[in-house]
C-alpha cells in the first residue's frame, strides 16, 4: 500500500500534514488563555496539553483506521462519519460542553478571540487543491473551499467590529456565525449526497477524503468547527 493517495503530487500530501495540527495548537492555547484568565490560572498548561494529547491520540487513531481500511468501503452513512466524525461531535457537544473548566474558559474569553480563531479555516484551501488535481468533484471542492476561505478572511474583520462594539456587532456576528456553520452543514451534507450518488452511480465521490492524510478533515474538522460555532453561539446570545 502506498502511503499517499498516487493521484496527487506527494509535497501536497505532505505540506498538508505540516498544516494539520495548526488548528489543534490553536485551540490549545486559547483554551490554556482562557484558564489563565479566570480564577484558575495555574491550570493553564494542564489544559494546553490535554487538549494537544486528546486531540494527538484522535488523529492516531484515525491514521490507524484509515491504513486499516476501515474508510475505503462507500456505505451510507460513510464509515468515516460513524467512526470519527460523530463520536467527535458527541463527545464535544455533551461531555465538553458540561466541564466546568470549559464554562470558565468560554466565560473567561472574549467573542472575538473565539471568531478571530477561525482563521484557521485558511487549511480549507486544500479542499480547491484537491478539485484542481481532480480527486474531489468540483461542487465539493468549491463550495468547501471557498465557504472556509470566506470564513476565515472575513473573520478577521469580524472580530475586529464585535471587539469595538461596532454599529450593529451582534447581528454581524450572528450573520457572520451562522454562515460559518451552514457552510461546515452543507458540506457534510454535500459530502453525503456525492457518496451517494457514487454508490448508485459509479460517479466520482468524496473517496479522497477516506485516505491517508486527507481523511483528518473529515475527521476533524466538522466535529471541531461545529462545537467552536455552538460556543460562540453561546457567547453572543447570553450577551
Amino acid at each position: 500500500m502506498s502511503f499517499f493517495p498516487q493521484t496527487i503530487p506527494t509535497y501536497v500530501s505532505l505540506i498538508f500534514l505540516l498544516v494539520i495540527p495548526i488548528p489543534i495548537f490553536m485551540i490549545a492555547s486559547l483554551g490554556r488563555k482562557g484558564i489563565q484568565q479566570s480564577a484558575e490560572g495555574g491550570r493553564g498548561k494542564t489544559v494546553f496539553w490535554a487538549v494537544l494529547i486528546f486531540y494527538g491520540v484522535f488523529l492516531v487513531y484515525t491514521y490507524i483506521a484509515a491504513f486499516q481500511g476501515w474508510f475505503t468501503e462507500l456505505t451510507l452513512p460513510p464509515k468515516i462519519l460513524l467512526l470519527t466524525t460523530l463520536p467527535l461531535l458527541i463527545f464535544l457537544l455533551v461531555v465538553i460542553s458540561s466541564l466546568p473548566v470549559y464554562k470558565k474558559i468560554l466565560s473567561s474569553l472574549s467573542t472575538s478571540e473565539l471568531i478571530r480563531l477561525h482563521i484557521f479555516r485558511l487549511i480549507g484551501s486544500f479542499f480547491l487543491i484537491l478539485t484542481f488535481y481532480e480527486t474531489l468533484p468540483g461542487r465539493m471542492g468549491f463550495l468547501a473551499g471557498f465557504g472556509d476561505l470566506i470564513t476565515a478572511v472575513s473573520s478577521i474583520w469580524v472580530a475586529r467590529m464585535v471587539q469595538h462594539k461596532a454599529a450593529n456587532w451582534k447581528t454581524i456576528g450572528l450573520v457572520w456565525n451562522t454562515f460559518g456553520f451552514l457552510d461546515i452543514i452543507a458540506t457534510s451534507a454535500t459530502a453525503f449526497i456525492l457518496t451517494k450518488l457514487s454508490i448508485e452511480t459509479g460517479a466520482q465521490g468524496v473517496e479522497i477524503l477516506g485516505e491517508f492524510p486527507f481523511c483528518f478533515i473529515p475527521a476533524f474538522a466538522p466535529a471541531t468547527i461545529i462545537f467552536l460555532h455552538v460556543s460562540i453561539y453561546r457567547k453572543l446570545l447570553k450577551g
